[in-house]
């Protein structure tokens, strides 16, 4: 399986280290930040859910005008809109950008920012939720004919799109989530399982128990891992770098008034990686958790830093735990994605194609 790289476009330049700073939305961002992924080799690109944030469909339908290779995956939540409804929205995305579509769907992991979608569900409710809607997804981009549906949280009935995804089946789905209902609903439906950056044994865990969870309802899913790299031209100076990030996280942050400690995340994979930033900032020689701790793990928030030759050779070892999709952003979002084309992503394509040909040989 070849290895695949997923950067990250937003509609304005914005990061930890970056206060947010003119429109919302700015057109000739998105341009810019899309082309520069394409010329840096990346495969795909995120666009990301909040519940203040412009709409992703639209801004991939603007992207997408802007690149010719560039494939995209859509954050989407269930609960906001109906999935028939949603089947027919994503179906027709991945017309307009001829067959690059994919979709992450996020069951959510925070209480409040739910409520301002207007979503009152708990939290094992919202997993259940998610399984019902990707089935529903799924029914609708594949079969043939009109269906009903009378479940916990759907029901409609004579329901026959006329639009069906480019992609065949459908679309790929990528789910992710660090509890036992999440991956229960990965096992049963997503193409990708999505793990935030962990260490290599945390990885090859959860890895495990997926694959375990899958098989048991014959399915066989691939795993994505989120990273933000912090590279420099000396080991030494990617640490100094990595230190600069922390400081001007912390002063932002302050600034603010967002706290920088005594965080309690309600979901359970922000849980890990503050449990993993408390045994220390520095895990498997250069995984590093000093962002992580000050923000109370939102997201996808540690990173590996190091030359690029470093940072590749740890992308192969997690490659061998069975990570065969990477998710890196940088915080400098588009200067970082135009650095990592000039030596990460080929290095580490490179290092990862004569590893597995040397394990074949041998």
């Amino acid at each position: 399986m070849a290895t695949e790289f997923i950067g990250l476009i937003a509609t304005r330049e914005v990061s930890e280290i970056h206060p947010p700073r003119g429109p919302q939305v700015d057109p000739d961002f998105i341009g810019r930040i899309a082309r520069a992924h394409e010329d840096a080799g990346f495969d795909r690109v995120l666009i990301g859910y909040a519940s203040t944030a412009p709409d992703g469909g639209l801004t991939v339908a603007h992207a997408a005008r802007e690149v010719t290779r560039l494939h995209f995956l859509l954050a989407h939540r269930p609960g906001v809109i109906a999935p028939t409804l949603a089947a027919r929205q994503l179906a027709t995305l991945d017309q307009l950008t001829g067959g690059r579509l994919a979709v992450h769907i996020i069951a959510g992991g925070d209480d409040r920012e739910q409520r301002r979608d207007g979503d009152y569900l708990d939290h094992a409710a919202r997993y259940d939720r998610a399984d019902e809607y990707i089935g529903i997804l799924r029914r609708a981009w594949t079969e043939g004919g009109a269906f009903g549906h009378a479940g916990t949280h759907y029901r409609f009935e004579d329901y026959n799109p006329a639009v069906k995804p480019v992609q065949k089946p459908h679309l790929p789905v990528y789910f992710g989530g660090a509890s036992d209902a999440a991956i229960a609903v990965a096992a049963r439906h997503a193409d990708v399982y999505a793990l935030w950056g962990e260490t290599k044994a945390q990885v090859a865990d959860t890895i495990a128990r997926v694959r375990a969870a899958a098989a048991r309802q014959g399915r066989h899913i691939r795993f994505s891992l989120s990273l933000r790299p912090i590279l420099a031209a000396t080991e030494a100076a990617a640490w100094e770098r990595a230190e600069r990030i922390r400081a001007t996280t912390r002063r932002l942050r302050e600034a603010a008034g967002l706290p920088v400690a005594g965080h309690a995340p309600a979901n359970v994979g922000s849980q890990r990686l503050l449990a993993a930033a408390g045994a220390g900032d520095r895990l498997d020689t250069r995984l590093w958790t000093g962002v992580a701790a000050l923000t109370g793990a939102q997201g996808n928030s540690t990173a590996l830093v190091g030359t690029a030759a470093q940072v590749a050779e740890a992308l192969a070892e997690y490659r061998e735990l069975g990570v065969d999709i990477f998710l890196i952003r940088g915080f400098d979002p588009l200067a970082d994605a135009i650095d990592y084309g000039r030596e990460l992503i080929p290095l580490t394509r490179h290092l990862i194609a004569e590893r597995e040909r040397l394990s074949k040989a041998g």
